[in-house]
């Protein structure tokens, strides 16, 4: 966190790459030279009403060119203003922020659902520079064959999808495609709703395999402050004595094993 800055980006590109899904890169030197899997940065709005930074996943990070690229759903007023920059346009950033993802050396399955697909882009691009020998398999749920990113993850390695509808891959969520391939693994890593990380969270702990899941939580300052983000977890905090976590400055990643999700 002491790494965190807060600056002026500019936009290099913007473009939609699906139904509500867009694909915004920024030139950030300082955040992309610090930036990890896993992790995320805040935007801010120009319209001063609206004081809450929204925080999105880095979907990929570019230290080389100061590049860091951010893939997001937009919904509220606030991302749907993002949705409209261009190119040359600056826009207020900070980041890298929270604890992202540390590489096992295991065989691993990366897992995605949802809008949780993007960060583990960055994830598979990495394990393939660091760990070019360690087998994984990479597992992306969708609602229905209107996927994004599928074809630069086949990219990065072998690729099982599933769709809620069943028009594309396996019909089910990312655990029915597991069990319909007998997929195995030591090490899984995870980002998606709740109730998907739940779900592996579960098969992990039923099979013996290290689980390490990116919580997504609704989150106002995004540095830790406002506790907005909190969540159980089965440790005690040895400061406050209670046992919560804050997903923005101790995760957004967490050993599965220490967070509460019933």
């Amino acid at each position: 966190m002491s790494d965190k800055k807060m600056m002026q980006a500019v936009v290099c590109s913007q473009k939609q790459i699906a139904d509500g899904i867009f694909d915004l890169v920024l030139r950030a030197p300082a955040i992309a030279e610090k930036a990890i899997a896993g992790q995320f940065v805040n935007l801010y709005t120009l319209d001063e009403s609206r004081l809450l930074p929204r925080p999105i996943s880095l979907c990929g990070i570019d230290s080389a060119a100061g590049e860091i690229r951010l893939v997001y759903r937009a919904l509220g007023k606030g991302t749907r203003e993002f949705s409209t920059l261009c190119a040359g346009d600056l826009i207020r950033i900070m980041g890298p922020l929270g604890n992202g993802f540390t590489l096992r050396n295991k065989s691993a399955m990366i897992i995605g659902g949802g809008i949780g697909v993007p960060p583990m882009l960055e994830l598979a691009k990495r394990m393939n520079a660091d760990e070019p020998d360690v087998d994984k398999t990479i597992i992306m749920g969708y609602r229905d064959s209107q996927t994004f990113l599928l074809d630069e993850f086949e990219a990065e390695g072998k690729v099982i999808v599933a769709t809620e509808d069943g028009s594309l891959g396996t019909k089910g969520n990312v655990l029915d495609a597991i069990r319909a391939h007998d997929t195995e693994a030591d090490v899984i890593y995870a980002c998606g709703p709740r109730p998907m990380l739940k779900a592996i969270k579960n098969h992990a702990l039923s099979n013996g395999i290290e689980c390490y899941i990116s919580m997504e939580e609704r989150m106002a300052c995004g540095i830790g402050a406002c506790l907005a983000c909190v969540c159980s977890t089965k440790n005690t905090n040895p400061h406050t004595n209670v046992r919560n976590a804050r997903v923005c400055m101790d995760g957004p990643v967490f050993d599965a094993r220490e967070v509460d999700l019933s």
